[in-house]
């Protein structure tokens, strides 16, 4: 994936453990668990910016969520370094409403592609934008818990959080 090189960065503290925060000029383009999988490459020259609108915004509507008081996010969303492909299937994942669950098929039917499966797993393991893009809300045939790439135990906490685990 390619970031914009110079991604203005900010921590967050959430309940299931820190987490980065990055935007462009033109939106959110990044919200990882530390260590999680497909951390981004080059993180470390971004500049910390806590002042910045977007991720001034972007931190209390997390507050806003992990209170329990926030349905959907509402944050301008820079998805640019992903391909066609997995950009479409990022928006479709937008589309999952809280408290709701697809599966990887399903998501695919979303898209136009009802037999890239595996591709669009791909691309959901690769969303950049966590929780903010749910890609938690998507489960493996007949609602089968399956991989996160911040970890099957943030998943199940994120469902249980939204009243779907």
């Amino acid at each position: 994936m390619r970031f914009h090189p110079s991604l203005a960065t900010a921590g967050y503290a959430s309940p299931l453990g820190p987490m980065l925060v990055a935007a462009s000029p033109r939106g959110l383009a990044g919200l990882w668990f530390e260590g999680q999988r497909h951390w981004p490459a080059g993180s470390a020259g971004w500049a910390p910016d806590p002042a910045h609108a977007v991720l001034r915004e972007t931190l209390a509507q997390l507050d806003a969520y992990f209170g329990g008081r926030l349905v959907r996010f509402d944050l301008p969303l820079d998805l640019q370094a992903g391909t066609p492909f997995q950009q479409a299937v990022w928006q479709a994942l937008c589309g999952i409403p809280r408290g709701a669950t697809l599966s990887y098929g399903a998501v695919g039917e979303r898209i136009g592609q009802p037999a890239a499966v595996r591709a669009v797993g791909a691309a959901v393991g690769r969303n950049p934008v966590s929780i903010v893009v749910p890609c938690h809300r998507v489960l493996g045939k007949a609602g089968a818990l399956t991989g996160y790439a911040g970890g099957l135990e943030r998943k199940t906490a994120l469902l249980r959080l939204e009243g779907v685990a």
